[in-house]
């Protein structure tokens, strides 16, 4: 298995199976890339998704040779390589067909930043809530406060 933060590669149907239920288990995003290890732009989008696995920890990238695990790739409508899908708790969220460098980080980065903001809203969401009830009430306390004098004046 790859260390943290590096490219995962899928050499099994078992291999596959466990990296999509961890990711379905812990709501991870899967950037996968369907590639043939003999095609030049396979080859030349490699160091891209390497640089991108080294700076978005959050989120797991997975390699799937389609040659080697036709089956995954016929199940998951793969047709051209590279292919790259981009799935959140077993469905596909996004794609890039091609080696598209810019349009790859551009997609990286935007899913990237809406699971950080999932994560963050998810750890600090009841301060949230508390912080508006509490603001709500003293809105609504000092509402009270002022209606009544407002009234008796007018």
């Amino acid at each position: 298995m790859a260390e943290e933060n590096q490219v995962i590669d899928c050499h099994t149907t078992e291999a596959w199976e466990e990296q999509l239920h961890k990711g379905n288990e812990n709501k991870k995003l899967l950037v996968v890339d369907f590639t043939a290890w003999f095609y030049g732009p396979c080859q030349l989008i490699a160091p891209i998704l390497a640089e991108l696995a080294k700076k978005n920890p959050k989120v797991t990238f997975l390699k799937v040779d389609v040659d080697e695990l036709k089956t995954i790739s016929e199940k998951w409508g793969v047709d051209a390589v590279p292919t790259f899908l981009f799935l959140k708790e077993g469905k596909v969220v996004d794609k890039v067909v091609g080696a598209k460098k810019d349009e790859l980080r551009t997609k990286v980065e935007k899913h990237a930043a809406a699971a950080s903001r999932i994560d963050d809203t998810s750890s600090t969401g009841a301060t949230a809530i508390a912080t508006a009830t509490a603001s709500d009430s003293a809105t609504a306390t000092a509402t009270a406060t002022a209606t009544p004098t407002a009234t008796a004046t007018a």
